[in-house]
């Protein structure tokens, strides 16, 4: 005689009470630790070690920022994203009210361009180049920045527009 069948039995001796028998039909479906099959059981038993276990070491779920930091070294993507977090954070790095005189205007082979709103400002950023780039080294070193370069606000051309011409001008009819 099986266990299912000392369950049925235990059913008809319980009489008509309903709670008891929706009890076994439970424990028959899903199973009980003591009634598991001889397969389950050996499989128990050759369950080696190192296997993927369920809470296991290593199994934890990791943090959003984590996984993006890895897909983005993975990608290759570190060194433009610490250029345009840089380039993004310029008030941060030289302090707010030199950022209101200066801009940011781009990264190229490794030199970045500051324009500033004048020739004062990019005198005065010129001399604090070497507090400004070690403080880019120490925040954004996947940035790739080797120098910077301040420029001042664009004089006019007068070698181009509507009315230049070629040459050198009036300046060739003396003596």
């Amino acid at each position: 005689m099986t266990s299912d069948d000392d369950d049925e039995d235990l059913a008809t001796e319980a009489g008509r009470d309903e709670h008891v028998a929706v009890y076994l039909r439970f424990r028959k479906v899903f199973g009980d630790a003591s009634t598991r099959s001889a397969t389950a059981r050996k499989r128990k038993k050759n369950k080696k070690e190192g296997a993927s276990v369920p809470f296991a070491d290593g199994r934890d779920p990791h943090g959003l920022g984590d996984v993006i930091d890895s897909l983005a070294s993975r990608m290759g993507w570190t060194s433009p994203l610490a250029r345009s977090g840089l380039l993004n954070s310029w008030p941060e790095i030289v302090g707010f009210e030199t950022a209101e005189h200066s801009t940011p205007e781009g990264i190229e082979e490794g030199m970045l361009t500051i324009s500033c709103d004048s020739t004062a400002w990019a005198t005065q950023l010129r001399l604090m180049r070497s507090q400004i780039t070690t403080t880019i080294a120490q925040r954004f070193p996947d940035a790739g920045i080797e120098s910077v370069r301040f420029v001042g606000p664009n004089a006019p051309s007068w070698k181009r527009g509507p009315r230049s011409i070629p040459g050198r001008g009036p300046r060739d009819t003396y003596g």
